[in-house]
């Protein structure tokens, strides 16, 4: 298991693993930053048909939706550029069709949320609402994970069944806002026995991660003469 958690207002975060993960449907949230880059680039809006398929593959985690929206932007080279314009320096595409072979780190998918989520962004303010959106209509079989601290979120998970091991890879992000301040988290994880035991181990990890932080006193204030 990988965590990284940020609590935007103060700066303060904390990083548990550096192993990379597959991405599952967490790469989901990348391929709609990707489109929204390149719409960005031709200076334009997200066409109807553009907006409702992401809509469908962040909210309900429709692989049909992902795999189209994958093949616009241009597959895993597409991905690529999208994340050296985001910042993600140790994510690597999947080849192919295989979005979801994406393999990436817990750092990486923080850049990913900070973009999303802070104003100092390559993606514009129209782009990260629409976003900030759909991370917030998750269909409510699927509000699991980070939504497990906090009152109030916009998340996306991922899941899929290694087909050699039969182990789950279970993996959660989102912003979360618990104990009156804002969280940015992130867990990967693999190796689970079942879902339902990865969803939980997930959730204890989210919770564990925001109270550590909670209970970090802030840096000192310099002394000034």
């Amino acid at each position: 298991m990988s965590v990284a958690v940020l609590e935007p207002r103060t700066g303060r975060r904390a990083v548990y693993g550096s192993q990379t993960h597959i991405t599952a449907s967490l790469a989901k949230v990348n391929i709609l930053a990707a489109l929204l880059l390149d719409a960005q680039r031709e200076r334009r809006s997200l066409t109807p048909w553009e907006t409702s398929t992401a809509a469908s593959m962040i909210q309900s985690s429709d692989n049909d939706s992902a795999d189209a929206l994958w093949r616009r932007i241009g597959g895993g080279p597409g991905l690529s550029d999208a994340n050296e314009t985001l910042g993600l320096t140790s994510t690597q595409a999947g080849t192919g069709p295989y979005w979801g072979l994406t393999r990436t780190t817990a750092t990486d998918q923080l850049t990913l949320l900070t973009a999303v989520f802070a104003d100092n962004s390559p993606l514009s303010e129209e782009s990260r609402h629409l976003i900030q959106t759909f991370m917030g209509r998750i269909d409510p079989e699927q509000a699991w994970g980070v939504s497990a601290e906090g009152s109030r979120w916009q998340l996306k998970n991922g899941w899929l069944q290694r087909s050699h091991s039969q182990r789950w890879a279970i993996n959660s992000m989102g912003r979360v806002k618990a104990h009156g301040s804002t969280f940015y988290l992130v867990i990967l994880s693999h190796g689970s026995r079942s879902m339902s035991h990865g969803i939980s181990a997930v959730e204890r990890a989210a919770q564990s991660a925001v109270h550590a932080l909670c209970s970090t006193p802030p840096p000192a204030s310099p002394i000034i003469g």
